[in-house]
């Protein structure tokens, strides 16, 4: 016997019985057909076996009310810890250094931008850097003096002499 012979035939003969007895049971059209559509799908994966029941259309009704009510439960426990924990914190607008870093940043090239994001926001070390990226520690060296120095004017800034010469 083939995995899904008959079922075709099934599930034509009971998807509108079963979508209207979860719908009927949550109220909502939409979950009951997402319900039905997965108890469905469940079916299939086990026809073989289903096929014997004495009503495989009642097993499909079980898991589809049961996945209601599973959905019901997670929206439920939402609510609890919604109410219980207050509505989530708003961030702020960013402030204006840092809408002008970013607005400098983008003004660097791809690896310069890269390198100075990582060393001076991610804290990695220059030879970390040069592992992620894949170039040699000289290269990262180089991409930070240069962004830095791109960096500076865009900032309003001047580098002290041993950073810039870094």
């Amino acid at each position: 016997m083939e995995k899904d012979e008959g079922f075709e035939e099934f599930y034509r003969a009971t998807r509108h019985r079963v979508v209207t007895v979860l719908y009927a049971l949550g109220g909502d059209l939409h979950e009951a057909q997402d319900a039905a559509q997965e108890a469905y799908v469940r079916a299939w994966q086990r026809w073989q076996r289903i096929a014997d029941y004495d009503d495989p259309e009642a097993w499909v009704r079980v898991v589809g009310h049961r996945l209601l009510q599973n959905r019901w439960r997670k929206i439920r426990n939402g609510i609890t810890a919604h109410r219980r924990h207050g509505p989530p914190t708003v961030a702020g607008p960013p402030s204006e250094n840092t809408v002008a870093l970013v607005a400098a940043l983008r003004r660097l090239s791809p690896e310069q931008r890269e390198a100075i994001v990582l060393h001076h926001l991610a804290d990695l070390s220059v030879a970390d850097i040069a592992t992620q990226v894949g170039v040699p520690v000289g290269t990262v060296k180089a991409r930070l003096a240069r962004g830095r120095n791109a960096l500076a004017p865009l900032l309003g800034t001047t580098l002290p002499e041993e950073v810039s010469n870094a």
